[in-house]
């Protein structure tokens, strides 16, 4: 499948991926998301999805689960050596394991089939406002905000970026807004529902699997011992908190 390049001048508008290999789906995405102002990009396997992403500037995916050639699991987590893009996955079961996977391999959030197109545009929104921010795009206001640090750890608001003991942190959008939150108030215990519902702004509907997912991420890239934090403790049957340090 041959793909188009975009001329920068007209890289205004958010290029989106949508990758499944059924074609009646990636249409009915694609009249959505068109009606929105998006460019999109087709996709029917996850080996195609790789080349659009290699010849084009993409800033959001959709990505299918199971697929033929090379299924969404594994191109996310190809994809993932290279880009933090933000990677909404589509799957057809609702067993809480399909989603853990997901997120697991590197996906930052997912929808379960059938799905509302008015829940995937209102999920694609907030990813991609997260996205833009943690790629420097901040309003002129925003960059006057101050740094964020507890211990080693320094979070800049202003440039998106955290680096822990002056060595940097390469975290997703999601991951930066959760460690945002808990670093705003050191001490404070956050149920998992509250974390969803502040972080992904959406009912936090069966979110404990999917906080913890990410949680354990951020603990790989910042903590010494992730088994043993310093910093990101669980208060058990409460949720979790940034220790003072």
């Amino acid at each position: 499948m041959g793909s188009v390049k975009i001329p920068k001048d007209v890289i205004d508008m958010y290029n989106i991926l949508i990758c499944d290999d059924d074609k009646d789906i990636v249409s009915a995405l694609n009249i959505y998301l068109q009606a929105e102002g998006y460019n999109t990009f087709p996709a029917y396997d996850g080996n195609q999805a790789l080349k659009v992403v290699e010849e084009n500037e993409i800033h959001l995916i959709l990505m299918d689960v199971m697929m033929p050639h090379l299924d969404g699991i594994h191109a996310t987590a190809r994809l993932r050596e290279k880009s933090n893009v933000p990677i909404i996955l589509l799957t057809a079961k609702s067993e809480d394991n399909d989603k853990v996977l997901g997120l697991n391999i590197g996906a930052d959030d997912y929808v379960t089939k059938p799905f509302n197109p008015m829940e995937v545009m209102a999920r694609v929104k907030s990813q991609l406002r997260r996205y833009t921010s943690l790629g420097g795009q901040q309003k002129p206001e925003e960059e006057e905000s101050g740094a964020l640090r507890n211990g080693g750890i320094t979070l800049e608001d202003a440039t998106k970026t955290v680096t822990v003991d002056g060595e940097p942190v390469r975290l997703t959008p999601i991951e930066f807004d959760i460690l945002h939150l808990l670093m705003t108030s050191p001490g404070k215990v956050f149920s998992t529902d509250q974390i969803y519902e502040l972080v992904w702004h959406d009912q936090a509907y069966g979110a404990e699997n999917t906080v913890a997912v990410h949680i354990r991420h951020i603990r790989e890239k910042i903590e010494i011992d992730p088994a043993n934090p310093r910093y990101i403790k669980v208060v058990w049957g409460l949720g979790y908190k940034m220790e003072k340090v």
